[in-house]
Protein backbone atom coordinates (compact mmCIF):
# COMPACT_ATOMS: atom_id res chain seq x y z
CA UNK A 1 0.00 0.00 0.00
CA UNK A 2 1.06 3.51 -0.81
CA UNK A 3 0.59 6.29 0.96
CA UNK A 4 -2.10 8.65 -0.89
CA UNK A 5 -0.51 12.49 0.27
CA UNK A 6 -3.85 14.01 -1.45
CA UNK A 7 -6.35 12.73 1.06
CA UNK A 8 -5.28 14.47 3.79
CA UNK A 9 -7.26 17.50 4.85
CA UNK A 10 -6.61 21.09 4.26
CA UNK A 11 -3.91 22.09 6.64
CA UNK A 12 -6.00 25.18 8.14
CA UNK A 13 -8.88 22.70 9.20
CA UNK A 14 -6.44 20.14 11.21
CA UNK A 15 -6.46 19.98 14.75
CA UNK A 16 -3.26 21.77 15.83
CA UNK A 17 -2.29 18.47 17.78
CA UNK A 18 -2.38 16.91 14.43
CA UNK A 19 -0.36 19.28 12.84
CA UNK A 20 2.29 18.91 15.46
CA UNK A 21 2.25 14.95 14.77
CA UNK A 22 3.28 15.20 11.64
CA UNK A 23 5.37 17.92 11.94
CA UNK A 24 7.35 16.03 14.90
CA UNK A 25 7.59 13.30 12.00
CA UNK A 26 8.99 15.50 9.46
CA UNK A 27 11.64 17.18 11.55
CA UNK A 28 12.68 13.95 12.69
CA UNK A 29 13.35 12.63 9.58
CA UNK A 30 15.68 15.95 8.46
CA UNK A 31 17.18 15.31 11.77
CA UNK A 32 18.37 11.91 11.26
CA UNK A 33 19.37 12.63 7.61
CA UNK A 34 21.24 15.10 8.95
CA UNK A 35 23.15 13.11 11.43
CA UNK A 36 23.57 10.43 9.74
CA UNK A 37 25.10 12.40 6.68
CA UNK A 38 27.95 13.88 9.25
CA UNK A 39 29.19 10.65 9.11
CA UNK A 40 27.45 9.32 12.74
CA UNK A 41 26.95 5.43 12.06
CA UNK A 42 26.75 4.37 16.35
CA UNK A 43 23.15 4.35 16.95
CA UNK A 44 23.90 5.44 20.75
CA UNK A 45 25.78 8.44 19.33
CA UNK A 46 22.89 9.18 16.91
CA UNK A 47 20.05 8.78 19.72
CA UNK A 48 22.31 11.22 21.89
CA UNK A 49 22.81 14.06 18.97
CA UNK A 50 19.41 13.76 18.33
CA UNK A 51 18.03 14.81 21.60
CA UNK A 52 19.59 18.17 20.84
CA UNK A 53 17.65 19.07 18.37
CA UNK A 54 14.34 17.16 18.78
CA UNK A 55 13.62 17.73 22.61
CA UNK A 56 10.75 20.29 23.91
CA UNK A 57 13.71 21.88 25.08
CA UNK A 58 15.26 22.41 22.04
CA UNK A 59 12.61 23.09 19.92
CA UNK A 60 11.18 25.69 21.85
CA UNK A 61 14.91 27.29 21.60
CA UNK A 62 14.93 27.23 17.94
CA UNK A 63 11.32 28.77 18.06
CA UNK A 64 12.18 31.31 20.21
CA UNK A 65 15.55 31.75 17.81
CA UNK A 66 13.37 32.00 14.45
CA UNK A 67 11.20 34.48 16.37
CA UNK A 68 13.98 37.31 16.66
CA UNK A 69 14.97 36.78 13.13
CA UNK A 70 11.60 38.13 12.44
CA UNK A 71 11.01 36.15 9.69
CA UNK A 72 7.59 34.93 9.76
CA UNK A 73 4.65 35.44 8.17
CA UNK A 74 1.15 36.46 9.19
CA UNK A 75 0.08 33.10 8.45
CA UNK A 76 2.77 31.24 9.66
CA UNK A 77 2.21 33.17 13.07
CA UNK A 78 -1.17 32.32 13.35
CA UNK A 79 -0.25 28.53 13.20
CA UNK A 80 2.37 29.27 15.74
CA UNK A 81 -0.08 30.56 18.01
CA UNK A 82 -2.73 27.70 17.36
CA UNK A 83 0.10 25.31 18.62
CA UNK A 84 1.38 26.72 21.32
CA UNK A 85 -2.28 27.52 22.54
CA UNK A 86 -3.42 23.57 21.78
CA UNK A 87 -4.41 22.01 24.97
CA UNK A 88 -2.57 18.07 24.65
CA UNK A 89 -3.84 17.13 28.08
CA UNK A 90 -0.52 15.72 29.08
CA UNK A 91 2.74 17.40 29.63
CA UNK A 92 6.35 15.41 29.30
CA UNK A 93 8.02 14.87 32.99
CA UNK A 94 10.91 16.57 31.80
CA UNK A 95 9.63 19.77 31.01
CA UNK A 96 7.56 22.81 31.77
CA UNK A 97 3.81 23.22 30.18
CA UNK A 98 5.35 26.96 28.58
CA UNK A 99 8.40 25.02 26.80
CA UNK A 100 5.81 21.67 25.79
CA UNK A 101 3.81 24.20 24.46
CA UNK A 102 6.37 26.61 21.97
CA UNK A 103 7.70 23.06 21.55
CA UNK A 104 4.39 22.23 20.39
CA UNK A 105 4.17 25.34 17.92
CA UNK A 106 6.71 24.75 16.41
CA UNK A 107 6.40 21.51 15.70
CA UNK A 108 2.81 22.74 14.14
CA UNK A 109 4.59 25.34 11.40
CA UNK A 110 6.64 22.32 10.32
CA UNK A 111 3.44 19.50 10.03
CA UNK A 112 1.65 23.51 8.63
CA UNK A 113 4.22 23.32 5.96
CA UNK A 114 4.41 20.36 4.99
CA UNK A 115 0.80 19.59 4.43
CA UNK A 116 0.30 22.80 2.62
CA UNK A 117 3.65 21.32 0.53
CA UNK A 118 5.66 24.14 1.20
CA UNK A 119 8.88 22.37 1.45
CA UNK A 120 11.11 25.40 0.42
CA UNK A 121 10.13 27.36 3.30
CA UNK A 122 9.92 24.82 5.30
CA UNK A 123 13.26 23.48 4.65
CA UNK A 124 14.70 26.87 4.97
CA UNK A 125 13.32 26.86 8.77
CA UNK A 126 14.63 23.87 9.71
CA UNK A 127 18.03 24.15 8.08
CA UNK A 128 18.03 27.97 10.65
CA UNK A 129 17.09 25.37 13.46
CA UNK A 130 20.22 22.79 12.33
CA UNK A 131 22.31 25.99 12.44
CA UNK A 132 21.10 27.40 15.85
CA UNK A 133 21.84 23.79 17.44
CA UNK A 134 24.98 23.54 15.83
CA UNK A 135 26.02 27.35 17.39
Amino acid sequence: MFLDFETIKDSKLLNSLALAYIGDAVYEIYVRHHLIAKGNIRPNQLHNQAKRYVSAKAQASILHHLFSLESFTEEELAVIRRGRNAKSGTIPKNTDVQTYRYSTAFEALIGHLYLEKKHNRMEELIHASFEFIND
